[in-house]
């Protein structure tokens, strides 16, 4: 577990002292953004998604897709997209010993390979374009986890003024948040997102996104 010192940054520096947009300035800019960049996604998800269900029969039978219930903008419920990359209950449950960890068992190997370079995650384009979700912004959680979050951790609430994003200064600057105070620092890397956000940030995030998606390193 690792969170780099965002202040360090100098892009990340700049955005801290930039003063807040208006509601207005935010939405128009950062719709008109995603709609600029939700084609590209759109077309590399349709390529992966037919490559899938050449490989998957062989390598990860199940449907092509995975569907999960997510917090969004405003605390609202949405069923957010992602390519699957576990191997459905049911095959699992047929198959695996009673001993076995289930979390680990259902990840097959293709499915490794796409969270690794996180094309699983691909299909949330579809969900830009439905306007639920942002290419950049806060990491949408499963609602149960949204849920308790919201009640427990201090400033987590803020994440939702905004859609939530395919990626995030949380996910780029950081590690995966698997304990109480990983979560509580994603909280407040959000919360400096949501509040001091600008076209320079947006841009260190998506350049970052991208090192990690063809390096296959870094924060998830």
């Amino acid at each position: 577990m690792y969170f780099r010192d965002f202040r360090k940054n100098p892009i990340l520096a700049v955005a801290s002292e930039r003063r807040r947009n208006t509601a207005f300035e935010r939405f128009f800019n950062k719709r008109l953004f995603d709609l600029i960049l939700c084609p590209i996604g759109l077309l590399l998800t349709g390529f992966v998604g037919l490559l899938l269900m050449i490989l998957n029969p062989a390598f990860n039978p199940g449907p092509l897709l995975y569907s999960q219930q997510r917090m969004g903008l405003n605390g609202d419920r949405f069923t957010m997209l992602k390519f699957r990359t576990m191997l459905p209950p049911e095959v699992v449950a047929n198959a695996r010993p009673a001993t076995a960890p289930l979390e680990i068992e259902r990840i097959t190997p293709l499915g490794r390979i796409l969270r690794r370079f996180r094309l699983d995650e691909l299909p949330n384009f579809v969900n830009v374009w439905r306007g639920e979700m942002s290419v950049v912004g806060p990491r949408p959680d499963a609602w149960e986890h949204a849920d308790l979050f919201w009640k427990t951790v201090p400033r987590y609430s803020e994440r939702f003024r905004v859609r939530p994003g395919i990626t995030g200064l949380a996910q780029v600057q950081g590690g995966y948040a698997d304990c109480a105070n990983a979560v509580r620092r994603k909280a407040r890397l959000d919360s400096h997102y949501v509040n001091r956000a600008c076209f320079a940030l947006e841009v260190f995030i998506i350049w970052r996104t991208v090192v990690i998606f063809f390096s296959g390193f870094g924060a998830k």
